[in-house]
């Protein structure tokens, strides 16, 4: 079956970012974000977080989302996350696109722990395996994570959790901060015309997060999805989407070239 479209699911601006990347590779792609962020209700917490930033050992941030909504609180133009700070606190990454993010705030990348570029998933338990040997008794970890939606951040939530676990097994103490709010989108008729078309038409889905396909079966109660198609960032994701009944998925590392190498697959 030949593929008509990519549906791209990401929240902005990371979707409009990943359809250009697409189409660069000759792919036919278009922004359909299931995701919408805010910041959160209250920022008081995040503002006491930076003052106590550093009674922390890292902070773990986990999604581009985080870091940004995070820094737009920053209290002074004092650097964190470099040789300058006067605090020597790092930054945990679980992927490129969050890596990327601390980067844009101006973190030193040889203060920001994160998995490999060739790692087998950029996750929670792929960011363990480096730093695990330097968590241990009295290590103090920050999380900062969004909040609302279904399922708390779906796939995302349960390997921060599971993260967190792992400090807690270690000796060590997690917190938690909540930077921003995730919410449900808000389609037009355009937009709902195309999910509905993209269900049947053999366009290809493109999911990088679980909270995203719980949305779609929210904001199209009906559907039945026994010809849709999709590709997933995580085999969480990939189990959820089968679950929502998509009759074809396939996993992919979160890398252009492994996404266009998944999605050409399925042609």
């Amino acid at each position: 079956m030949k593929v008509v479209r990519v549906i791209v699911t990401r929240p902005e601006p990371e979707a409009s970012k990943w359809v250009e990347e697409l189409r660069q590779a000759g792919l036919e792609a278009c922004a359909l974000p299931l995701i919408e962020m805010a910041p959160a209700f209250d920022a008081g917490p995040v503002q006491g977080a930076w003052a106590r930033l550093g009674s922390f050992d890292a902070v773990m941030f986990v999604s581009g989302n985080a870091v940004a909504h995070f820094f737009a609180l920053k209290p002074s133009e004092t650097p964190v996350f470099n040789a300058q700070a006067a605090i020597k606190t790092r930054a945990f990454a679980t992927g490129p696109g969050t890596h990327a993010a601390l980067l844009r705030v101006a973190a030193d990348p040889l203060w920001i722990d994160a998995p490999g570029s060739d790692a087998p998933q950029f996750d929670s338990e792929a960011l363990w395996h480096v730093v695990a040997s330097r968590v241990g008794a009295g290590f103090r970890l920050l999380v900062v994570r969004g909040a609302g939606g279904a399922g708390d951040e779906g796939s995302a939530g349960a390997g921060r959790d599971w993260f967190a676990n792992q400090v807690l097994n270690a000796g060590g103490v997690a917190e938690f901060v909540v930077a921003y709010q995730r919410r449900a989108p808000r389609w037009d008729g355009a937009q709902r015309g195309l999910a509905q078309q993209a269900v049947v038409d053999g366009s290809v889905w493109l999911f990088s997060s679980s909270e995203a396909i719980g949305n779609l079966a929210v904001a199209l109660p009906q559907q039945d999805w026994s010809q849709a198609r999709a590709v997933a960032t995580h085999p969480r994701i990939a189990q959820a989407a089968r679950t929502a009944g998509f009759s074809v998925v396939c996993e992919s590392r979160p890398t252009p070239a492994a996404l266009v190498a998944s999605i050409e697959s399925m042609q």
